[in-house]
């Protein structure tokens, strides 16, 4: 992957082809950036520059059959480890090396995609993912070899956060003490998952948010959408590149999310003093337990975002509003009103614990009903 196809992140980029031309390579390094910011393609690029010998600051000045490699994603020497689960592919002890296809797929196709596309790309949205023992054994198998060239080694490990407890423990050691020239590259969009002992180890590079011109720009570039459509795209975006194409071909999980979330909201309008509004919330509980897990989580994330830009629009920040709902009758600013500082905190507690519970596999239909009937209590309660 060339530097100049990456979205924005100039210092970043600068940074790291310096730190190379200069021999100055830190063994482990931790990318931190919310989706779509374009940490997985940045890793893909710095890995390509450091294997294939590339200067100048691009990645097609150096050993051009290695580049060419890289085009494929099939350099011997780069190795991947990311999040996964039992398939019909791999019914027991699944680690990456079982679906690599599918990750080159998701490379070419999304390299700023997220979890959730990956699952989906896997079809196994009601399981949920983990980098778990088996895959660090894989890991310390794969480093513990000679590299296939001569020169270095990468492993770039996506999703860290997902890496339970026994695999960043058996990691330890390697990542503190690697063998000669080879990199870590570690990539997370929450590095606070991350446990303390692996995160002290890596230097720690956090990437912004993309700009609104940046995303527009690509846009432009990329699709064949007029100049006001590609404006307005890249302001409801919020920084994320993925959300941008997800909106480009209306593809967003953010168009059912937001359906979803009306219903709910404007059944728990309802639900105070009115019995049939409340069997409108344990339908709607039962009907979002059916979908998978990952599925619920990104939902109740979805909520949290359009809660919080209903309470900036109540205190007339509208600059930093860029949600536009897209269902008729519903209007954000006659919404907002009803998030304030008296509630937003307790509505925010109680989605943080409602995907806890769901990410350990709780009763999904409990939980959500549980939700729903707190949501009742606290979208009524007056502000101070």
């Amino acid at each position: 992957m060339l530097f100049k196809d990456i979205l924005g992140q100039n210092h970043i980029k600068n940074h790291l082809t310096q730190s190379v031309d200069n021999g100055r390579i830190p063994h482990a390094q931790l990318f931190v950036g919310k989706e779509g910011c374009g940490t997985l393609p940045m890793a893909l690029a710095y890995a390509q520059y450091l294997l294939c010998g590339n200067t100048s600051g691009e990645n097609n000045t150096g050993n051009e059959s290695c580049n060419i490699k890289f085009k494929n994603i099939s350099h011997p020497d780069l190795h991947f480890a990311f999040p996964v689960t039992t398939t019909d592919k791999a019914k027991s002890h699944p680690v990456s090396s079982h679906y690599l296809e599918e990750w080159r797929q998701l490379l070419k196709e999304q390299p700023y995609g997220n979890l959730f596309d990956w699952y989906k790309l896997l079809g196994v949205d009601n399981k949920q993912g983990q980098i778990g023992v088996d895959e660090a054994l894989d890991i310390i198998k794969a480093l513990s070899l000679k590299s296939y060239e001569g020169g270095f080694k990468i492993m770039i490990i996506w999703m860290a956060e997902k890496m339970n407890v026994p695999c960043a423990n058996k990691l330890l050691k390697l990542i503190e003490e690697p063998p000669n020239k080879t990199i870590f590259i570690l990539i997370t969009e929450d590095e606070e998952q991350i446990i303390n002992t692996i995160r002290s180890r890596c230097q720690i590079l956090h990437f912004p948010p993309l700009a609104e011109n940046v995303i527009k720009g690509a846009l432009l570039k990329n699709y064949q959408i007029d100049e006001a459509v590609a404006t307005k795209i890249a302001h409801q975006s919020n920084g994320n590149y993925n959300k941008a194409c997800d909106l480009v071909y209306h593809d967003s999980e953010d168009i059912q999310f937001e359906k979803w979330f009306i219903y709910w909201i404007r059944s728990a309008f309802k639900a105070k003093g009115n019995k049939a509004a409340i069997h409108d919330l344990i339908s709607w509980s039962e009907d979002i337990a059916k979908t998978g897990r990952e599925t619920q989580k990104q939902f109740l994330h979805f909520c949290l975002d359009f809660f919080r830009q209903a309470l900036l629009l109540n205190y007339n920040a509208s600059d930093l509003v860029y949600l536009e709902p897209k269902t008729e009758k519903f209007k954000l600013e006659k919404f907002a009103p009803f998030v304030h500082g008296n509630n937003i905190m307790d509505i925010s507690n109680e989605l943080q614990d409602a995907i806890y519970h769901i990410e350990r596999n709780g009763n999904s239909k409990i939980i959500l009903t549980d939700l729903s009937i707190k949501l009742t209590r606290l979208l009524h309660k007056k502000s101070a």
